[in-house]
């Protein structure tokens, strides 16, 4: 099929977006073996995609190996996803794991899945990268995935945090990167429907929607409707961070600021501090520990 002059275009937009994340955060080097995870989704399929045609013109050598985790929900159609990575002549695995069985058992019913099968998930094919002697693991996670995370974070966690393009797994066994950080949502539909990938909506297992996270979505519409241009102004914000313009002396050391630092205890009368100095609980007419 004949490509538009747009299709071309936008195809090489998300090339050229694609390849400088993965030179902007160091994400795939020479020899590098990179496992994709294919979920059925528009965005792994995307991903996929993008990492062979790069693959050919990069600046290093380094392999691809597509793998999906089969968590046996009913009537996922595995073998129309194992037919779609076989046509492509890349390298694959389709893990079988039953990991369905075990969310229905342990979550009670009305309440949402996603939270374990993800866990779950994470958990196999961090595994299968280790055993495979895989040096990356890319996910299909994108600008808008990694603003409504902060967002997440902010309202319902307390924190202010994103998804990184690039971490070390919390037993430091392995590098999750993710190549899409700099592609829009909207850019990869578009893309997949043009390709036509065959595309799997996780909704085959009855999980429920993400309903905080769609009320995010919401609002950043909403914004960006109102005032175009949001949506990229939030995601600059979260590549250029000032500690010292925050609140957290994890990340800046506030009393270095001072000239001669000083030892008063600026606490509220009865207040209780541990040993770190950091108040614990208030207590009536207790004296504040010298």
């Amino acid at each position: 099929m004949t490509q538009s002059v747009d299709e071309k275009k936008l195809g090489k937009r998300l090339r050229r977006e694609t390849g400088r994340a993965i030179q902007d955060f160091q994400m795939i080097g020479e020899g590098d073996r990179v496992m994709v995870c294919v979920s059925g989704g528009k965005d792994s399929f995307v991903l996929l995609d993008l990492l062979e045609q790069l693959r050919h013109r990069a600046p290093v050598s380094f392999s691809l190996r597509a793998v999906h985790l089969d968590q046996n929900q009913p009537g996922f159609p595995v073998e129309t996803l194992r037919e779609y990575l076989a046509s492509r002549e890349i390298p694959f695995d389709i893990v079988d794991e039953d990991t369905y069985s075990i969310v229905k058992r342990v979550i009670p019913e009305g309440k949402t899945m996603c939270g374990l099968c993800s866990r779950l998930r994470r958990g196999i094919l961090y595994r299968y990268a280790c055993d495979h002697g895989m040096s990356r693991i890319a996910l299909g996670h994108h600008s808008d995935d990694m603003i409504e995370t902060l967002f997440l974070n902010m309202f319902h966690g307390g924190q202010l945090k994103s998804m990184p393009p690039k971490l070390r797994s919390d037993d430091r066994r392995n590098v999750v990167i993710r190549p899409l950080a700099y592609c829009r949502e909207a850019d990869l539909a578009r893309f997949a429907k043009i390709r036509e990938y065959p595309v799997i909506p996780c909704n085959l297992c009855g999980s429920q929607d993400h309903l905080q996270r769609q009320a995010i979505k919401a609002m950043l519409a909403g914004w960006e409707k109102s005032c175009p241009g949001r949506i990229a102004s939030i995601f600059r914000s979260i590549t250029q961070v000032a500690p010292s313009q925050l609140a957290d002396r994890r990340l800046f050391d506030f009393g270095a600021l001072e000239i001669e630092p000083s030892n008063h205890r600026w606490l509220p009368e009865g207040a209780v501090t541990n040993a770190q100095g950091d108040v614990e609980e208030h207590i009536p007419g207790a004296k504040v520990r010298p």
